[in-house]
């Protein structure tokens, strides 16, 4: 699925919605609604506390409440569910049981017979829930994503990840490589490290501290044969010396991070020749260099920002451009019913995770997935 935005949506209300939780990732929706007041309005941050509200609206400016009625009577046109994951499931379960579309943060729920009491309340309550998995729509993401549709690697059969961790690599993995929700066999092992830190969420660390780390290496071998070895820490997201990674096998070529190889036929009168191709992806940024608008590869344009083909001027980071284009696919899911991050990808992305945790239970022994409810023909 390609994400697509109706330029029609600056002709309509901003979406109004409210987030549920206070923390370092609610904030990304208030950035984004501060950006975008064409698009989006953020009526309220529910928060646990007053003095967490307080801190809120003095600190960022942000319209936060204590009061969950108060939140149900502006009638948000969605619900963002971005509370801590092990309470994601069950205020999820509360809101869209109030009757309100939901966007829930990753993973969806973390026991199996969550996942499944979320695809229950879909189907037989007609419950509306998306799951904000961004990474796909990350620019640099979909471009890579593009380079594998429009064949220039021929059939991606096999591939690296070092970026993102587990259902996050989950849900690269299995759209990168086209194996939809098709079981899987995984096993790995965890490595500690011992790394000096350099950065952090709240910026540069410069006093030369160490640190124990956690490295996680797992093969997924799916049903049709495809394969892909996931290698990850956390410290990758904040390290200036870790950096991350993806790499895409196919029959005819090879996408390394920015740089594409693949094979070119030349047609000639005596015969067609193959002849080995190299090319790297050029990429347009804003003034900052935070945040992408376009992605090329020669004269091939591979992403274009969708804010800025709207006209829109703010570039934002990919993180929160990923997220305003799940925002944006939720009028699309609430007026048409078309998913923007199906729920059923949402829950195999969160029931990968729980395969990986048992396969770290037991290094090196192959855990097989199940047809689960929501992959079911």
């Amino acid at each position: 699925m390609k994400m697509t935005i109706d330029r029609t949506a600056l002709e309509k209300k901003p979406l109004r919605f409210v987030v549920i939780g206070s923390g370092w990732r609610s904030l990304f929706y208030w950035r984004i609604a501060c950006a975008y007041p064409e698009l989006f309005t953020m009526e309220a941050m529910l928060c646990r506390t007053e003095e967490k509200a307080g801190h809120m609206r003095i600190q960022y400016g942000v319209p936060a409440v204590t009061s969950e009625a108060a939140c149900e009577a502006m009638k948000p046109d969605f619900v963002v569910v971005a509370v801590n994951r092990t309470s994601i499931f069950s205020v999820t379960k509360q809101w869209a049981g109030k009757g309100f579309p939901v966007l829930c943060e990753t993973p969806a729920a973390l026991e199996l017979d969550e996942l499944k009491e979320l695809w229950r309340m879909k189907m037989e309550e007609g419950a509306k829930i998306q799951v904000a998995e961004q990474y796909f729509l990350y620019p640099s993401f979909a471009a890579a994503t593009e380079v594998v549709r429009r064949g220039f690697l021929g059939e991606a059969s096999m591939m690296t990840l070092s970026a993102v961790h587990d259902y996050h690599g989950a849900s690269v993995i299995r759209r990168m490589l086209g194996t939809g929700l098709q079981n899987m066999t995984i096993y790995g092992k965890e490595y500690p490290f011992t790394l000096m830190e350099t950065d952090s969420r709240d910026g540069a660390i410069t006093d030369g501290r160490m640190s124990e780390r956690t490295r996680r290496r797992i093969t997924f071998e799916f049903e049709d044969g495809k394969t892909a070895f996931y290698d990850f820490s956390s410290v990758q997201y904040h390290s200036y010396i870790r950096s991350r990674h993806l790499n895409v096998q196919g029959m005819t070529g090879e996408l390394n991070d920015w740089t594409v190889r693949y094979v070119k036929e030349e047609v000639q009168p005596s015969g067609g020749r193959f002849l080995p191709m190299e090319q790297t992806m050029s990429v347009e940024r804003n003034a900052s260099g935070s945040g992408i608008i376009r992605i090329s590869l020669g004269e091939e344009q591979l992403y274009v920002n969708p804010f800025v083909h709207m006209g829109l001027k703010q570039v934002l980071p990919q993180d929160e451009t990923a997220i305003a284009v799940l925002m944006m696919g939720m009028r699309r899911y609430i007026e048409e019913g078309l998913e923007c991050y199906p729920l059923a990808e949402g829950l195999q992305d969160a029931y990968a995770l729980i395969l990986i945790n048992e396969a770290l239970k037991s290094p090196g022994r192959p855990i097989r997935s199940e047809t689960q409810i929501w992959a079911e023909k």
